[in-house]
């Protein structure tokens, strides 16, 4: 594989200082508290989203899928609710030139047996033509249930700007469709574990953006280097996949 060329090693000074057990304890402690009040409000909206209005939508809207076109209600696949992410899709571009910000947060969402157990679906919603694009998924080593809505986005995310990333809850009352939740841009992020997990180091994402102390690496996503999830002219996920001999070649 190759070397990452926004690797960048902190440097010897960009530690935080060093304390006894007892200081570092209180500090943590302290933390903590602000922690279970962020951890609290979070409960507290999930409960405000549990009480949201919902809206309908014509369950015979079409998707393609492995055999063809199927309805949305299709794709619950029986189950009452449906989680569905949807991807943007470049046409023409080859695999080195898909969203390498989609490819972050969908190729994250792995075991599906845990979502399944409570009634409900996650699919893969692509704005590209079916056979690319699951081809793309195959490339990636991804197997959740993949269609295309490159005809009807528009309708699906009505009122929306369709050709952005979104993920969306549904939940089905017989052969009726419901849309109770959307939401896009950084509230995606709970697809991804890794930005929770690199939030408790003590480099976070390493992002211009993050308020962190001076001297910290932030090699990503500044003026210097502009990308979150790219390098060295692809997304990153697609890397290991070409180490294994795995073809990107999408037509």
């Amino acid at each position: 594989m190759e070397t990452l060329v926004n690797d960048q090693s902190p440097s010897p000074a960009a530690l935080p200082p060093v304390v006894d057990r007892k200081t570092y304890q209180e500090a943590r402690e302290a933390l903590l508290a602000r922690e279970k009040v962020h951890t609290r409000e979070g409960d507290a909206i999930a409960a405000a989203r549990r009480r949201l209005p919902m809206v309908e939508v014509d369950a015979t809207i079409e998707v393609i899928g492995p055999d063809g076109p199927i309805t949305i209600l299709d794709v619950f696949e029986g189950r009452k609710q449906l989680i569905a992410y949807f991807h943007a899709w470049w046409p023409g571009r080859p695999a080195a030139g898909q969203c390498e910000g989609c490819t972050f947060f969908n190729s994250q969402v792995r075991e599906l047996s845990y979502i399944h157990s409570r009634d409900a679906t996650y699919a893969t919603l692509c704005k590209g033509p079916y056979q690319e694009s699951v081809r793309y998924r195959n490339f990636l080593g991804l197997d959740m249930p993949w269609y295309s809505v490159e005809k009807t986005a528009p309708q699906l995310l009505e009122g929306r700007d369709w050709q952005r990333h979104h993920l969306v809850c549904y939940v089905r009352d017989g052969k009726r469709v419901f849309e109770t939740y959307y939401t896009g841009g950084r509230g995606v992020e709970v697809m991804a574990p890794t930005h929770g997990l690199l939030d408790m180091t003590v480099y976070g994402r390493q992002e211009a953006w993050e308020d962190s102390p001076r001297g910290w690496p932030q090699p990503w996503y500044s003026t210097e280097n502009p990308e979150e999830w790219r390098t060295n002219g692809r997304p990153i996920a697609q890397w290991s996949r070409i180490e294994a001999g795995c073809s990107d070649e999408l037509t």
